[in-house]
């Protein structure tokens, strides 16, 4: 039996950045999408940005549905019993394996049996998550990039017990949001992670060394090697702390390769997370 396009429904859990673009894409691909956060307010602020990431879509001709009708096709809640009948649901809470786990197990619960459960961590092991799992063989990684709506790569992390249907199915589901899906098996940081952290640490190191400007050292990679964006605007659009929690994981499993720069903790440490705060290696405004 071939794979749907999509699931008819598709939860999310949290509503952030990463989490409201997830939405977007499959709530563009035709599935009704609920989102799920831990409260009201944060319910609210999760369907105010997939609603504005809807409409830009609407007005940039991007998608032939009216915004009226995507926008019906998306709900919030704060209970993950809303979760009941999704056919896949993808945890996008913040890289904590605690809080992964717990949106995880909680999502299971309510999900049938067939139903597809998926993360977007971007470096926590699948199958460390999966032992907190009753059926891992419906479970895998889903890791999206930032911003989501214009990011054209899903990685699909297939674990030891993810089953190969399963993985099948997600390429499909991928290659439906207009995505292009890569497979990689579940070891640190995954490919993309692992290679992005990489550069992106030793550019911070440099600039700690003060052997060039951040800009310098971005143009290096932009003009020189032809990267769309150097490493260390790429770092400020990521999160500069979403940067060291999976620096810090890498470190962990991987060793002093990966240790965090200075830099990078004194600028977490200060607030300057990048993009969403304002101020991060580059200056950013609305």
């Amino acid at each position: 039996m071939s794979a749907p396009a999509v699931p008819s429904r598709v939860g999310v859990i949290g509503g952030g950045r990463m989490g409201a673009g997830i939405a977007h894409a499959f709530a563009l691909a035709g599935a009704e999408v609920v989102v799920v956060e831990r409260d009201a307010d944060a319910a609210g602020a999760a369907s105010a940005r997939v609603l504005d990431s809807l409409r830009r879509s609407v007005d940039r001709g991007t998608t032939s549905r009216p915004f009226d009708e995507l926008a019906a096709g998306v709900e919030t809640a704060t209970d993950a019993a809303a979760l009941a009948g999704c056919g896949l649901v993808i945890e996008a809470v913040p890289e904590d394996r605690a809080l992964k786990v717990d949106a995880l197990t909680r999502a299971e619960l309510v999900l049938g049996d067939d139903a597809a459960l998926a993360t977007n961590t971007s470096s926590i092991s699948i199958d460390d998550l999966a032992t907190a799992l009753e059926r891992p063989s419906r479970f895998l990684g889903l890791h999206f990039f930032n911003p989501v709506p214009a990011s054209l790569l899903v990685e699909i992390v297939v674990g030891e017990a993810s089953d190969p249907e399963l993985v099948d199915d997600a390429r499909a589901w991928v290659s439906a949001i207009g995505k292009t899906p890569v497979v990689v098996r579940d070891a640190p940081g995954f490919a993309s992670s692992r290679l992005g952290v990489a550069l992106g640490l030793e550019a911070i190191r440099m600039l700690e060394e003060g052997v060039a400007t951040a800009a310098d050292i971005d143009a290096a990679m932009e003009l020189g090697y032809r990267h769309p964006m150097g490493p260390l605007r790429t770092t400020d659009i990521v999160g500069l702390d979403v940067r060291l929690g999976i620096a810090e994981e890498l470190h962990a499993r991987l060793g002093d390769r990966f240790a965090p720069p200075e830099l990078l903790r004194r600028m977490v440490a200060d607030g300057h997370l990048g993009r969403k705060t304002g101020r991060g290696f580059y200056e950013w405004s609305e």
